[in-house]
């Protein structure tokens, strides 16, 4: 009895002793070029704890805000962090959880509200080295003059393909990535700023179904719906923003170099669960004006990355005034 009593006024003393720590939180700030926010502009920084109370507003000069709080050791230790700036969109991120063993480090990015995407890096040589089933059904000269003309007439479409096929490479499938498979893109007006269609080897979609099984992915139900012709899809489950989705159109069929090749229709959602993140208007309005924006994707999709600590995402342009 005695080291009954001894042992249970050891764990009140123990979790006394937990609830008066301190847990640390810094924040750190980003631009459209992937580099740290410049030191001479103003961000303002505030922290929502999990009660949906403001408990940090500071605006301050620099890409850094370092926070210190009560460790709880219970909900009350996840907060919601959003930031502004002048002529920037708003970004944010929620459940941003903290623990008294380790600093919790937070990047965010802030892109302009003029922003564009600078394709400087994504050269035709680049693409030809890189995602070749852009080039499957041209000449080089011709593919050259194709690849200029979308730089100039249709960016946000190349924006989403560049964020598409980045995302897609990325993904470990038992046998290589998404975009081994790809073999030819589909040139006209399915390229568009939310998706884009190519025609790929039907391992793929065998491959897809095989890390599903692995929990990598979750099938879509009624996918016919929502992608007129679709037969099947599944959505990558890695991140809580920007994941890829895997649409194929087994129907719509291509003999390609001897292979006979279905129809695959990728895309990137905002949201794995847009009502868990209801607190945070990432870019304003971006959710209610129609097609995905790929420049809200580039933003997702790099904050999502580096809260989980996985390589950065960097597809070959970045986002300037």
């Amino acid at each position: 009895m005695p080291s009954s009593k001894k042992s249970f006024n050891q764990l009140v003393k123990a979790k006394s002793a937990s609830l008066s720590e301190k847990c640390s939180l810094q924040v750190r700030v980003f631009d459209g070029t992937r580099n740290l926010f410049p030191a001479d502009r103003n961000v303002l920084y505030r922290v929502i704890d999990a009660n949906q109370k403001q408990i940090v507003e500071v605006e301050r000069k620099g890409p850094t805000l370092n926070c210190e709080f009560d460790f709880h050791d219970n909900f009350m230790d996840s907060y919601t962090v959003i930031l502004f700036s002048d002529d920037c969109k708003q970004a944010g991120f929620t459940p941003v959880t903290l623990s008294p063993v380790a600093q919790t480090v937070l990047d965010l990015m802030l892109i302009p509200k003029d922003g564009h995407p600078n394709f400087a890096e994504a050269t035709w040589a680049w693409v030809k080295a890189n995602l070749p089933f852009l080039t499957q059904d041209t000449t080089d000269s011709d593919g050259k003059e194709r690849y200029a003309n979308l730089i100039e007439s249709r960016p946000l479409s190349l924006a989403a393909l560049l964020n598409i096929t980045t995302a897609m490479k990325e993904i470990h499938l038992p046998e290589g990535n998404p975009l081994d498979y790809l073999r030819e893109l589909k040139w006209d007006d399915s390229l568009a700023q939310d998706r884009f269609f190519a025609h790929c080897d039907p391992k793929l979609m065998e491959q897809v179904r095989t890390a599903a099984a692995q929990k990598l992915f979750v099938p879509e139900t009624g996918s016919n719906f929502f992608h007129p012709g679709a037969t099947a899809s599944w959505k990558q489950v890695q991140f809580g923003e920007a994941n890829v989705q895997l649409t194929f159109h087994e129907n719509d069929k291509k003999v390609i170099n001897g292979l006979s090749c279905i129809l695959v229709e990728p895309d990137i959602d905002y949201y794995k669960d847009l009502a868990a993140h209801s607190l945070l208007e990432v870019i304003p309005n971006s959710l209610t004006s129609g097609l995905t924006n790929p420049e809200v994707v580039y933003v997702l999709r790099w904050i999502a990355g580096r809260h989980a600590g996985v390589a950065e995402f960097k597809p070959p342009y970045i986002v300037v005034s």
